[in-house]
C-alpha cells in the first residue's frame, strides 16, 4: 500500500499544497496537530504505525511534516526503514531507500534538514515571545488574564456552529473542518455537551 501523509498545525491551514503530487494509489492520512507531537502519539501517526506490515510506500511533501524535533524525526525514520517502507520526500525529490537498500544521501540531507526544522520551532517561539513582551510593555497584549477561566456556558456561546453539527452526526475532524477550529475545541465542546 501506497500512502500520503500531511500534517497541518491547525484546521484553518490549507492542506492543498500537500496535495500537488498526489497519485491516486495513495490513501491519505491527515493529521492537525503541532510538529512537535512525536510521530507516535499523533491519531494518523499511530495508524500508520500500525499498518507497517501492509505499506510499502510513503510520501511526505517536506520534512517537516514528519516533524519539528530532530530526535523523533531520525527514529519514525528509522522504524520505517527498519520495516522496509520507502519514505520519499516531495521537495527533495529523494527516497529514502534504493532498491531496498539504504540511501545514505537521503539520511544525511534529512539530518540536517530535521535539524533546520527544530531550530525554525524554537526561533518561532522565541519572536512569539518577543512580541508578546513587547505588547505587553505598550499595555496592548490582550492575552487571558493568569488564573482566570472562562465558564462553559460562555465557552459553549463561542462554538453554536461547532454544537450544530455535532448534533447532526458530523464526525469531529469534518467539524473541525467545516467550523474552521482545532480538533480539540471540537473534542471539548463534545465533552461539554455530552
Amino acid at each position: 500500500m501506497k500512502i500520503r501523509y500531511i500534517r497541518i498545525s491547525t484546521a484553518n491551514q490549507k492542506i492543498s499544497r500537500q496535495l500537488k503530487e498526489q497519485y491516486k494509489d495513495e490513501k491519505l492520512f491527515i493529521d492537525i496537530c503541532s510538529g512537535s507531537i512525536p510521530f507516535s502519539k499523533r491519531e494518523q501517526g499511530k495508524q500508520i504505525l500500525n499498518l507497517l506490515d501492509e505499506v510499502t510506500y510513503l510520501s511526505v511533501e517536506a520534512i517537516d511534516r514528519l516533524g519539528r524535533n530532530i530526535i523523533d524525526i531520525l527514529t519514525t525514520l528509522e522504524v520505517f526503514e527498519n520495516a522496509g517502507i520507502t519514505v520519499k520526500v516531495e521537495n527533495l525529490g529523494i527516497e529514502s531507500l534504493i532498491n531496498g537498500k539504504s540511501n545514505s544521501a537521503f539520511k544525511m540531507i534529512v539530518s540536517v534538514l530535521a535539524n533546520v526544522s527544530e531550530m525554525e520551532r524554537k526561533n518561532m517561539l522565541e519572536r512569539q515571545k518577543q512580541g508578546i513582551a513587547i505588547a505587553k510593555a505598550k499595555g496592548t497584549y490582550k492575552g487571558r488574564i493568569r488564573g482566570s477561566k472562562e465558564s462553559d456556558k460562555d465557552f459553549l456561546s463561542k462554538y453554536k456552529n461547532v454544537v450544530k453539527h455535532l448534533n447532526n452526526k458530523q464526525s469531529l475532524r469534518n467539524t473541525a473542518k467545516l467550523c474552521d477550529v482545532s480538533l480539540g475545541t471540537v473534542q471539548k465542546v463534545k465533552a461539554l455537551v455530552s
